[in-house]
């Protein structure tokens, strides 16, 4: 297929789209309310005023993940350069709460433009950014020849290209070729996503290393963790980021394995908050009572919190199973579960945490970013699904910061025996048991060896807004 047939089929599909789209934002918005707030602007339909001259950086975060690395970069490009002002855009609604933390006064935030020939221009004619820089992945065809035929440069920054995502785009090798090859800047993440990268088409000037790196947990929330977990009888074993599917498969393992449910306390914190209602519904149908971070206050997690059945019966089983002396806890009505439903803490919840599990990696999803675990000296126990974030996953495993497993069981089974180990204080783990003392402290150490990546992306936009804009897109 040529790219004009492919890029002119793509532009009908993305115009008839536009219903179907609508419809969707309106279903999202039910759950998420911040679906509904200012639909037009997806469209290229703005009040804010028209830019009377190319002033804006503009930076597109996608979502929750992208947000996080867009604060690392902003915070980086503000000290290198005072006083720019930033064009702030993303597609969900956890990607646009979160960017609106990162706003200063001057700056803008709008939703990203449907990806139509039309919102497009309109975005392009009302803000007239003087460059652009993509966060990670979002590479959308009418976005990047659009903007290159209005003399917008874009940069493609933090950028990663998973085997999936590559297979899927070489779908459409002839657009998706054309639309990489359009990007007047690529920075990739590691050499292995470079390589990806120029499979599309892309030339990749530099590699730079992962921006997530860069980020400095929240001290307050470090402390805050550090102390709870201080002052609990047992260990706490954390979900992180748990997806769809995946609380299933942890309450069938608690169940073939005994004494789990009493050898630690767990910590449950599912990827997307919309789910927690039912995620909750879950594990009180599994017979587990649940104890909501909403509900803890200022002392932290307690014992008297229930929310669920009183003696259901795989409370019963676990209780029985906790005969065998992994720390059973002082009231036999304590909350069986803790539930994370809080947004923008999860350096508080790593900082709880003896060890997490790694959502997204027990069922095929490609796992989560472990980043932010190591960084809080947090090991990680991560299943057999990591394509999204393969290399520092791999890296981290390298450096005893993680520990692959085959399945839940497999997980589930290795945190219960180290917390028998902790109980007892048990001086040398067998090799094939988890060390949780000695990986926290490589967790650390491996974050801290990674560091660097803002500065680098830093200096490459200083380099790039110097020189002329004809330069840049040629």
């Amino acid at each position: 297929m040529s790219p004009g047939f492919s890029h002119a089929l793509y532009k009908v599909l993305v115009w008839a789209a536009q219903p179907l789209l609508r419809r969707k934002l309106a279903r999202r918005a039910v759950a998420e309310p911040g679906y509904a707030v200012a639909v037009p602007e997806r469209f290229g339909h703005y009040t804010q005023a028209a830019q009377a001259t190319s002033e804006l950086v503009w930076v597109h975060a996608v979502s929750l993940g992208e947000a996080r690395a867009a604060a690392i970069l902003l915070q980086a490009l503000r000290d290198a350069l005072p006083g720019v002002r930033i064009l702030l855009t993303h597609g969900t609604a956890t990607g646009r709460a979160e960017g609106a933390k990162l706003l200063r006064e001057g700056d803008v935030q709008v939703w990203q433009p449907w990806d139509s020939r039309q919102a497009v221009q309109r975005f392009l004619m009302h803000f007239r950014p003087r460059v652009g820089l993509l966060m990670e992945t979002e590479v959308w065809p009418n976005l990047v020849l659009q903007s290159r035929a209005a003399g917008v440069p874009l940069a493609l920054v933090n950028a990663r290209m998973s085997d999936k995502s590559l297979q899927s785009a070489l779908r459409w090798a002839s657009l998706m070729r054309q639309s990489y090859a359009a990007l007047a800047g690529v920075w990739a993440q590691t050499e292995a996503d470079a390589a990806r990268l120029r499979t599309l088409g892309a030339t990749v000037q530099a590699v730079t290393g992962n921006l997530k790196f860069d980020a400095r947990p929240d001290a307050a929330q470090c402390d805050q963790g550090q102390a709870w977990r201080a002052r609990q009888t047992r260990p706490v074993f954390m979900f992180a980021s748990s997806r769809e599917g995946e609380e299933a498969q942890w309450i069938e393992a608690m169940r073939a394995c005994p004494g789990a449910a009493l050898a630690a306390q767990w910590l449950i914190v599912p990827r997307h908050p919309q789910r927690v209602q039912e995620v909750q519904a879950l594990l009180q149908s599994a017979g587990l009572r649940v104890s909501r971070r909403s509900q803890w206050g200022a002392d932290g997690p307690a014992d008297g919190h229930d929310d669920g059945p009183a003696d259901g019966p795989e409370v019963a089983s676990a209780l029985a199973g906790g005969a065998a002396g992994l720390g059973a806890p002082e009231h036999a009505d304590a909350a069986s579960v803790w539930l994370g439903d809080s947004l923008g803490e999860m350096a508080l919840y790593y900082s709880l945490a003896d060890a997490a599990l790694l959502g997204g990696s027990f069922a095929p999803l490609g796992g989560q970013n472990l980043i932010e675990a190591a960084a809080c000296g947090c090991p990680v126990l991560m299943g057999p699904h990591t394509f999204n974030f393969l290399e520092v996953a791999s890296q981290a495993e390298q450096a005893g910061a993680a520990r692959r497993v085959t399945d839940m069981a497999q997980a589930v089974q290795l945190l219960v025996h180290a917390a028998h180990n902790l109980a007892r204080s048990a001086p040398a783990p067998e090799p094939t048991e988890l060390d949780l003392p000695t990986m926290r402290g490589q967790a650390r150490v491996f974050a801290q060896a990674h560091k660097g990546a803002a500065q680098r992306v830093v200096g490459l936009v200083r380099g790039w807004l110097a020189t002329p804009a004809s330069r840049r897109l040629s």
